[in-house]
């Protein structure tokens, strides 16, 4: 298998800082914010059937280096392998410097979003 690559680049605002979030005290990029970045980038990679979708079972995070509001981020997401619905990737994020902000594996599962959907409203 070819390994398909997805980047994309957000720069640090307020609403994703630790002290936002809630996961610590100061104004720096928050590690719930690069682990949704990581999620984002990586499903962007999944070519969705008609009525799918697809939904993160784990995810292995590193925050490596702490980034200011203001910084630029750029994260890159690498299909590794497809197994049936399971898709698994790496992931790897740097600042404007180059330097690694933070590294991970993710896994996520093709769905039918109805059919998932209706498990959860008959319960």
């Amino acid at each position: 298998m070819t390994q398909k690559k997805f980047s994309q680049t957000i720069t640090v605002n307020e609403l994703q800082t630790a002290s936002e979030y809630g996961s610590g005290l100061l104004p720096v990029f928050a590690t719930p914010a690069l682990v949704a970045l990581m999620e984002n980038t990586a499903m962007q990679l999944i070519e969705l059937p008609e009525g799918g979708s697809s939904v993160g079972t784990s995810i292995s995070v590193k925050h490596l280096k702490a980034s200011a509001i203001g910084e630029i981020i750029n994260c890159e997401a690498t299909l590794t392998t497809v197994e049936g619905r399971k898709y698994t990737f790496e992931l790897t994020a740097t600042d404007s410097a180059g330097d690694v902000v933070g590294t991970g594996n993710h896994e996520r599962i093709l769905i039918d979003v109805e059919r998932f959907m209706n498990k959860l409203i008959q319960k």
